[in-house]
């Protein structure tokens, strides 16, 4: 006999036999569609993050590219061809390496679509363009670059139905290159004031506000690096072969020690600051310039397995203290002239160490350092590093270019008029109103080091600075500045 359609009150626990079984299975369908979205929810998640670990490590790589370049201390308006080759595009030089980095960093498994473009600030009234070469002289104060990801078509199951933003991601990030020597003009701060800088690894080789290749030949006559009041470059533009044909960016000349080879027992000043001293007392004649020894300080830090010496010997195989070389601060540090005897052959030693060059007679190629294409003097613009025998990377890396180099080094710039070399063995009241950052080529056995500005920034003398020094690897310090 068939149960009743209508079940009476009696017989009710007959009726709902079964029922257990419906609401388990209209559980499980809740449950696995909760489970699915869960899934859909940590796969978008998940996505995102990567996106924006893409589009940070992109732009901060595209602005490394720009701050070694060199082109914020150049010209736009006469320069526009050099720019061209470093943010110039989407076949420039920076652009290409935000590309890379950026699909190196898959999106759930898939290189991501990139976009890349400059622009004189992050603000709203900020012009972006993927040419950085059409943008305002802005641009040259503190360069900015957006790299935008986007990655579609992600496996999902139920956030489809939200349409085709349901199985997608995107990521934005801005990274600025900022060099203060033109702040003052209100790139990235208040017209009339100084944005300073504080490189975090600094080399203790302060050498003066001279450079020994403007105007050709001088000696106390030579122009500075760097205005010492405002903080602009002397004489702004990039230069091939080593010379200072075009703008300071690529010239080539010898650091020598502030002692007299001559007489290495006895290390005393040779009078005031000038470049290109003469031949006699030198084992390398001009164009140089003379380095006086910081007063290091302790701990230093980057202290590489070759370390040995003291602390002075291993400031310059690692790092000195930025807070030595305080930008625009006067009584900022002191230059012992004692420091260094070249009959030591510390100086040698420890840039021998730090290049990991193997052959100190060796000064016209490379003997394992990395070096410039072509070797100390690189004939075409952008100039290209390549990997010695010695790079740490490994033998099989020699021969092929890099950005990262240990030869890459920051010195200070003192004010000399400021604070001229007594008749001691010390100068003191200095103010660092600049950094030089330069490719170390070689180092010779009397520890004169043979020198490729790559790029000069200016912080003025104290007077007009505001706000915390901006930190950074270099002299022209990367940093994110939009990550959302």
């Amino acid at each position: 006999m068939k149960p009743p359609f209508i079940c009476r009150t009696h017989v009710l626990p007959q009726c709902e036999r079964g029922i257990t079984m419906i609401l388990v299975a209209l559980a499980m369908v809740a449950i696995i569609a909760i489970a699915a979205l869960s899934i859909d929810v940590t796969t978008l998640y998940l996505a995102r993050e990567e996106a924006q670990r893409a589009a940070d490590m992109a732009a901060l790589g595209a602005a490394r590219i720009i701050s070694l370049s060199g082109i914020t201390g150049a010209n736009p308006d006469t320069n526009t061809t050099d720019f061209q080759k470093i943010c110039g595009g989407a076949s420039s030089t920076a652009s290409l390496t935000a590309q890379a980095i950026a699909q190196e960093n898959s999106v759930a498994g898939i290189a991501p679509s990139v976009s890349v473009t400059y622009s004189t600030g992050s603000g709203a009234s900020s012009s972006s363009n993927a040419d950085c070469s059409t943008l305002a002289d802005a641009f040259v104060i503190n360069p900015v670059v957006t790299v935008k990801i986007s990655r579609t078509g992600l496996p999902t199951l139920f956030s489809r139905i939200w349409g085709n933003s349901g199985n997608s991601v995107s990521a934005s990030a801005t990274a600025e290159a900022f060099n203060p020597s033109s702040s003052s003009s209100g790139g990235n701060g208040s017209p009339g004031t100084i944005v300073p800088v504080q490189p975090r690894c600094v080399k203790p080789w302060a050498v003066p506000n001279l450079d020994p290749l403007n105007p050709a030949g001088c000696t106390a006559g030579c122009t500075g690096f760097v205005d010492r009041a405002s903080g602009a470059i002397q004489h702004p533009g990039i230069s091939t072969g080593g010379t200072s044909a075009n703008g300071v960016i690529g010239e080539t000349f010898w650091l020598v020690p502030d002692c007299n080879h001559g007489n290495p027992s006895n290390c005393v000043p040779l009078g005031p600051p000038q470049a290109n001293y003469p031949v006699s007392g030198f084992t390398r004649g001009p164009p140089n310039l003379l380095s006086l020894p910081g007063q290091v300080g302790t701990p230093v830090t980057a202290i590489p397995s070759c370390s040995g010496g003291d602390p002075y010997e291993e400031a310059i195989e690692g790092c000195d203290a930025p807070t030595n070389y305080q930008c625009g601060v006067p009584n900022a540090n002191a230059v012992d002239l004692t420091k260094h005897n070249p009959g030591v052959n510390s100086m040698t030693d420890a840039v021998e160490c730090l290049i990991h060059q193997t052959d100190a007679t060796n000064i016209t190629s490379s003997s394992g350092q990395d070096y410039f294409n072509t070797f100390a003097a690189p004939s075409a613009y952008p100039f290209q590093i390549l990997a010695g025998s010695s790079n740490p990377l490994g033998a099989s890396f020699s021969g092929s270019p890099t950005s990262n180099s240990n030869s890459i080094v920051s010195l200070p710039i003192y004010d000399q008029i400021a604070a001229p070399n007594p008749p001691g063995n010390a100068v003191t009241n200095v103010t660092f109103i600049g950094f030089l950052q330069v490719f170390v080529n070689a180092v010779d056995g009397n520890g004169n080091r043979l020198v490729t500005v790559l790029n000069v920034s200016g912080c003025g003398n104290g007077t007009n600075t505001t706000g915390s020094p901006v930190t950074g690897s270099s002299p022209v310090p990367i940093r994110l500045i939009t990550s959302p």
